[in-house]
Parts: C-alpha cells; structure tokens; sequence
C-alpha cells in the first residue's frame, strides 16, 4: 500500500513546496474538487429526472438540507414543500373550534 502511495505523496510534497501551501491544504482542495465534480454529474441527472434526491443524496453522503442549498446556490428550479409545523396547524383548529 505504502508503495503505491509513495508517488502521490511525493507529487504532494513538491507542489506543496511550490505553491507556498500545505499538504492539508492542497488535500481539502482536492476533496472539494472532486465533491463539486461529483455533484455537478448528479445535477445533470436530476434536471433530466433520471434520478431522485433520495438517491443523489445517498451516494454524496449529505442530507436533503445540504441538497436544497446546492439547488438554491446553483439556481435550478426544485419542488418547494410546505414548512408549517404540525404544531401550529393543530392550535390553529384548537382555537377555532373553541366555543364563543
């Protein structure tokens, strides 16, 4: 494992040294890259409807709320649900079922 390894972690060295950054930031830019990649691909096929938030957020491995704010940020058009609570709905029928 360590051999395979050895060249990537000399490549990461040297463009550390390079770019006046370190490996754990160079690593974190890496990771974001690859996450807006994989993220753009699954919003190609949520605009064709090809598939579901339920399945694009299973394979990002984030949660609805994070999905909809990468909708809203990228500005695609999505199903708004309604954010009543419950608990609102059921005392606004406890009051207007009371007597006068």
């Amino acid at each position: 494992m360590k051999n395979k390894l050895s060249p990537i972690i000399t490549e990461l060295e040297n463009y550390a040294q390079t770019s006046n950054l370190t490996e754990l930031q160079i690593v974190e830019k890496l990771k974001d890259y690859y996450f807006n990649k994989k993220v753009n691909e699954n919003l190609k096929l949520y605009k064709k409807g090809t598939k579901k938030v339920r399945e694009i957020t299973k394979d990002l491995k984030i949660s609805h709320k994070k999905f909809y704010e990468i909708l809203e940020k990228k500005k695609i058009q999505h199903k708004k649900y309604n954010k009543t609570p419950i608990e609102q709905k059921e005392t606004d029928t406890n009051i207007s079922d009371a007597p006068l």
